[in-house]
């Protein structure tokens, strides 16, 4: 699916949807244990300055946690909802099963939601699928909508590919060379 804004009505916010997926050489529940131990988040988000619970447990239903990114320039925080996770015990997830891990986050004129699907792709290969979607408000986030739509699959891309360094070669962001 293209990252094109689409205008809804009188509103006048810009939304954009797209998806993302890639594959991941290690078994399902390896995987989704290592996406779900906030620890490890540091290693593998690029530009994660905080990630905080505000209420709740990490990961679970209905927690609401503080977020702040780093982009160049750019600092963004919001307020992250963890809307569904099935299954809510991620170990010894049974064969043939999808993992299901959703979250919104509220930023200043954003909204932003990830749908993440996780399934075994083989043996011992994960498939991630990402589906996005943002709403943008206010006069400078409909711009950004407009004018820079692949700057957000663009990052989403990215953010998948660290995880996979990190979770098959141990690869950590925070040592990289930009």
């Amino acid at each position: 699916m293209l990252a094109t804004p689409v205008h809804s009505g009188t509103l006048e916010r810009t939304a954009m949807k797209y998806t993302v997926s890639i594959e991941i050489a290690l078994p399902l529940e390896r995987v989704v244990q290592l996406l779900a131990d906030p620890a490890h988040m540091p290693k593998w988000l690029r530009g994660l300055v905080l990630h905080e619970p505000l209420s709740g447990a990490h990961g679970q239903v209905g927690t609401k946690s503080r977020v702040v990114m780093q982009m160049g320039q750019q600092k963004f925080e919001g307020t992250e909802t963890i809307t569904r996770r099935e299954p809510a015990d991620l170990r010894e997830i049974p064969a043939g099963s999808v993992v299901h891990f959703d979250r919104e986050i509220l930023g200043e004129g954003m909204w932003s939601a990830a749908r993440e699907r996780l399934t075994e792709a083989g043996p011992e290969t994960t498939l991630w699928v990402s589906e996005n979607e943002y709403r943008f408000s206010g006069l400078l986030m409909r711009l950004v909508g407009v004018l820079m739509p692949g700057a957000f699959r663009k990052q989403s891309r990215q953010h998948m590919q660290d995880f996979k360094a990190f979770a098959e070669l141990g690869a950590d962001v925070r040592e990289a060379k930009d």
